[in-house]
């Protein structure tokens, strides 16, 4: 016989802007809201900008986070200067708030691995591009932040697609059997490039995935970025307390296609897409913000320019950057180059000099 689920869920604004009816403990705080209302707005013009430099040849394949940018706003808002962040591919949001530079960025997806280099949050992991493979090492960041004490915890990102790979069952197992101070965090947009969440997994939620480890799943709206931080706070408060893991599934919609690469019209409804653009992030945080008096028109329009600033003297500090040398390729992978390797990076440099 089957047996409901009861997965607890977090909201606390609705689509409209309006507070739902039981968002308690509301985080009413006028200049925390707009706070991170800034931080939304700063990390969709940086995500804008990067898929036009894409779109003119300027940068690689980029993966844009266009509709969920509260889930990595909330994240980055949520954890302390000492907390060791784990991101997938679409956390731009995140790792801004917590000191990675737009041209750190813009680095990274151009191709240049300094762009992994932070001069900020410097035990932070770089960007994963492979599904689910950073969920083991955010298990045993999380390991060694217990044994060194001090009370830090890890966040594991990762989407929806992720948690059909065997590399985020092994880490939710371990976290769940040494009780480890890891949160991870789901962003569930709903597709995992062209498969859908219901083709990926028979699950009611992705959520509950974490019972059979042993720990508590939670769901949060999210496109609500008060809800993803009050969620994400409790998991990580938990987590440094000692009292282990968490799973947060924070339920959300990918506006853009997968990455620049991808065409989502080949495979997806474009009048379902226009339909969860009324769910967007920006929209209800500003509805909310204005309906109160926390937040003007003017203000919008001056953060729109000090943003567009921002993201154009970022993109031109890119822009001027020098190129790599082909041995880069090679020079960032290891400490010793295995033999293999080193043959390989003799050829190019041999190739470069007959190009050159």
């Amino acid at each position: 016989m089957e047996q409901a689920i009861d997965i607890p869920f977090t909201q606390f604004l609705a689509a409209d802007g309006s507070v739902v009816a039981d968002a308690t403990p509301f985080p009413a705080d006028p200049r925390k809201l707009v706070a991170l209302y800034r931080a939304l707005v700063r990390t969709r013009s940086f995500d804008l900008r990067a898929v036009e430099l894409q779109r003119t040849g300027r940068l690689g394949t980029y993966a844009s986070s266009l509709g969920q940018e509260a889930v990595a706003v909330g994240v980055g808002a949520a954890m302390d200067r000492t907390d060791v962040l784990l991101p997938s591919f679409r956390e731009h949001g995140a790792q801004l708030l917590r000191g990675v530079t737009m041209v750190e960025l813009f680095r990274f997806w151009g191709g240049d691995e300094r762009g992994s280099d932070y001069a900020g949050p410097r035990e932070d992991f770089p960007v994963s591009i492979p599904i689910g493979s950073h969920a083991p090492q955010a298990a045993g960041v999380a390991f060694a932040l217990r044994l060194r004490g001090g009370g830090r915890a890890a966040v594991c990102v990762l989407g929806d697609g992720a948690t059909s790979k065997g590399d985020f069952y092994e880490a939710m197992n371990l976290a769940g059997v040494w009780r480890l101070p890891v949160v991870f965090v789901v962003s569930n947009n709903q597709w995992a490039i062209s498969l859908p969440r219901a083709r990926q997994t028979a699950a009611e939620t992705i959520a509950q995935k974490a019972i059979a480890a042993g720990f508590e799943g939670r769901q949060v709206d999210g496109n609500d970025v008060l809800a993803v931080t009050h969620a994400v706070s409790e998991a990580l408060r938990m987590a440094r307390d000692g009292g282990g893991p968490t799973l947060i599934e924070a339920l959300t919609y990918r506006l853009a296609d997968h990455t620049t690469a991808d065409d989502s019209r080949r495979y997806r409804d474009e009048n379902e897409v226009v339909r969860q653009w009324k769910n967007e992030p920006l929209t209800r945080l500003r509805l909310y913000l204005t309906a109160r008096g926390h937040w003007s028109r003017d203000e919008e329009e001056a953060l729109k320019a000090e943003c567009a600033k921002e993201v154009g003297a970022a993109a031109a500090l890119y822009l001027a950057d020098e190129a790599q040398p082909v041995t880069a390729m090679f020079d960032y992978l290891y400490a010793e180059l295995p033999s293999e390797l080193i043959a390989q990076r003799m050829e190019a440099v041999a190739e470069a000099d007959r190009d050159a």
